[in-house]
């Protein structure tokens, strides 16, 4: 395979609503991995106990 780079091209952060990929450091066998982090989009919310009748 001639002609092709020994190292990956560097690739924008990616974004959406919820996810953000991120391009992790390439190893000494040069794999490149990926980060996903995931944003909640569930709100928490404390719980109260009902109110007795």
């Amino acid at each position: 395979m001639s002609g092709q780079p020994k190292t990956r091209p560097k690739v924008p952060e990616g974004k959406s609503r919820f996810l953000t990929t991120r391009q992790k450091e390439p190893n000494e066998k040069g794999f490149v991995g990926y980060d996903t982090i995931w944003e909640s989009f569930q709100k928490e919310v404390k719980y109260t106990t009902p109110k007795r009748p």
